[in-house]
């Protein structure tokens, strides 16, 4: 086989199996892992069972796929949020207002919760699902100092105040499940205004005038 067929068919691979994680995203994330069947996963994706296993052993081996590609795409989210030409205020602002319209977020923090708590899942999956999420709050960290030395976030520890804040904006994301949404009115100015000091209107209001700028 040339290097471009190799290329080519290791790309149509991994769209495939990527395709594959997001139909299982949102079946696991509804039956729990103990309750899903790889047909079931197989229905979801346009699959038949067989070519589901061309591309996965087991329903374990996808789940532990899932929550690798879930969170791997989260740091590369917020490493881009960090990384844009904003101050830190209005790259919290970007970094809210964009989690909370995150049409797979409800699902994928499902499923790392599941990840944490089942029994079905092997520990070895929790230790790694656990350090990742510790290792992800880091450029969260980051970019919570870089405000405090603004003077726009409350002081106290920065890893503490990321993982408030991770944790408020995952409790939040999950009152947005397809069919039972409860809190529409949620923006991202009301989430930053328990993190800002001074005075939160004003530079909220500030925040606003940069991003219409962009």
């Amino acid at each position: 086989m040339s290097p471009r067929n190799i290329a080519k068919d290791q790309e149509l691979r991994s769209r495939r199996q990527k395709e594959i994680l997001e139909a299982a995203m949102h079946v696991i994330a509804r039956r729990g892992l103990p309750a899903t069947k790889i047909a079931d996963i197989a229905t979801a994706a346009g699959l038949s069972v067989g070519n589901v296993y061309k591309y996965f052993t087991s329903k374990e081996h996808i789940f532990k796929s899932l929550v690798e590609m879930g969170q791997r795409e989260y740091r590369e989210f917020v490493e881009q949020i960090r990384d844009l030409p904003l101050s830190p205020l209005m790259k919290l602002h970007r970094y809210t207002e964009d989690w909370l319209v995150y049409r797979n977020g409800w699902a994928i923090t499902i499923i790392l919760q599941h990840a944490r708590t089942s029994e079905a899942v092997a520990v070895e999956v929790k230790e790694a699902v656990s350090a990742r999420f510790l290792d992800n709050l880091k450029p969260m960290a980051e970019l919570i100092a870089d405000a405090q030395r603004e003077g726009t976030i409350v002081d106290g520890d920065p890893f503490e105040l990321a993982l408030i804040y991770v944790s408020l904006m995952e409790g939040l994301i999950l009152h947005d499940i397809p069919g039972f949404q409860e809190i529409s009115s949620v923006t991202a100015d009301k989430v930053l205004r328990l993190l800002t000091i001074k005075n939160p209107d004003a530079l909220l209001q500030f925040v606003k005038k940069g991003v219409k700028r962009l």
